[in-house]
């Protein structure tokens, strides 16, 4: 036999003998403390059996002295009335009640679901420094059968500001609304110029992208920034060169062609339906909009955006409402690495805990040090921040409440570093057997009590 297999045997026994040991320690505490599940609790004068088994029920047999002031008694997974632990004595003689014989009741596993309230912890009352014995009957399942849809709650957050790499879509909508300023004419209108004294000074005409339309004896009029009232004016005072009352009028025929433009560019009633742009935030924190061009976005929230992006269509085009409608949230990510089955990055597509992300990740191998677990965040200003939790007493069902069951941001780097035996194995893996071994293998025969003599 080798020194390398002596020793292989040698690591064997040791391990073996530390096992040994944890389970002796692990069987004392099951022994010493802890909630009972099944047995018998011996309440005042009363004795409930409870029996753990898919037909829970409970015996109540009565006291000698009179029902006066005695209740019928419920038990649901093992707590009598929810106000003290598994297998603890309490006090029912102050309790008053309408005089009712004593009867068995059958418990929540043999009835329809119903929205009996359980024994649990509240650690919002409790506090997260006591254990199992603050548990009292909460309402755990108001629903019953329907848990699963989920209560309403309350808002993640008090207002959603958005983000780099949000999506939004911008619903257009003409507002058909009376102006409170007259219409000025711009590029691409089409007016109607009429002369009652000459009719060949009738013509229809477009205003021209310099702003100016032709006209018989008079050539290029500048129109473009003009009311109509003022237009007509205009042009009546230069045709009194030529006629004593021109009498000209014009007509409006076609008008706020920047509003039918923009329309166009955003109508997609022939494609997927509506007036509508999808933008999506940059990396500078910035969307763009037809006609308006680049605006920031990143950090506003939706009616700050909608009021910023009306205000600005307002001074170029009347007559158009835009409503940002949230279609895509950033992703966020959580990412889970050291002693865990599935180490990787994984999508938070909803609040998420310590806890949660280690179940994403596959739960925790066995070794790993869930004392000390470490997360890394960054912060608004993206500084690097980190805290260690513990959430041993959690995961072995010790506390109820663990202090480190922190809510996850985005980008959270969690890691689950190896217990203090696993480091002791690598060392003696990489500096024994893949080390010195590796390098100068032995290959002499020595027995195991020559071994010992060494």
């Amino acid at each position: 036999m080798t020194i390398r297999d002596e020793l292989s045997q040698r690591r064997l026994l040791s391990g073996l003998l530390c096992l040994l040991i944890l389970t002796s320690w692990i069987v004392a505490r099951a022994c010493l403390g802890g909630p009972e599940l099944a047995g018998k609790s011996e309440v005042g004068a009363t004795t409930v059996a409870v029996q753990s088994s898919p037909q829970l029920a409970v015996a109540a047999k009565q006291h000698d002295t009179p029902c006066e002031g005695t209740v019928p008694i419920f038990v649901a997974g093992g707590h009598e009335n929810g106000t003290v632990p598994f297998g603890r004595r309490i006090d029912t003689e102050d309790r008053t009640a309408p005089c009712e014989p004593r009867q068995i009741r059958l418990c929540q596993a043999l009835g329809p679901a119903a929205p009996y309230d359980i024994c649990g912890v509240d650690c919002a009352a409790s506090g997260c420094c006591r254990g199992w014995e603050a548990a009292r009957l909460i309402n755990w399942q108001a629903f019953a059968q329907g848990e699963y849809v989920g209560h309403d709650r309350l808002a993640h957050v008090p207002q959603y500001r958005f983000r780099v790499d949000d999506q939004l879509d911008m619903i257009y909508r003409i507002t058909r609304d009376e102006t409170p300023t007259p219409y000025r004419l711009n590029v691409g209108d089409e007016i109607r110029v009429e002369s009652f004294t000459d009719p060949e000074l009738n013509r229809d005409l477009i205003l021209q992208p310099d702003g100016t339309i032709t006209l018989r004896l008079l050539g290029q009029v500048h129109a473009t920034g003009r009311t109509v009232a003022q237009l007509t004016a205009a042009l009546d005072e230069l045709y009194k060169k030529y006629y004593k009352v021109p009498a000209i009028t014009v007509t409006p025929l076609r008008v706020n062609t920047q509003l039918e433009d923009l329309r166009n560019t955003v109508d997609r009633r022939a494609g997927v339906g509506g007036q509508s742009q999808l933008v999506r935030v940059t990396p500078e924190g910035l969307i763009s909009l037809p006609a308006l061009g680049a605006l920031r976005a990143q950090g506003l929230t939706l009616q700050e955006l909608q009021q910023e992006i009306n205000e600005r269509y307002r001074e170029k085009i009347e007559g158009i409402e835009v409503v940002p409608v949230l279609v895509q949230r950033a992703p966020r990510y959580v990412y889970v690495l050291g002693e865990v089955n599935t180490p990787g990055r994984f999508e938070m597509v909803g609040p998420t805990t310590a806890l949660q992300a280690l179940s994403m990740a596959g739960s925790w191998r066995v070794g790993a040090n869930l004392r000390q677990i470490v997360v890394f965040r960054r912060g608004d200003d993206w500084r690097l921040l980190a805290t260690m939790i513990n959430l041993d007493a959690a995961l072995h069902g010790r506390q109820p409440c663990p202090p480190g069951e922190i809510w996850l941001s985005d980008s959270d780097v969690i890691i689950v570093p190896k217990s203090a035996i696993l480091v002791a194995d690598d060392f003696i893996n990489l500096v024994f057997t893949r080390g010195i071994y590796g390098v100068f293998p032995f290959s002499s025969q020595l027995s195991f009590g020559t071994l010992t003599t060494l």
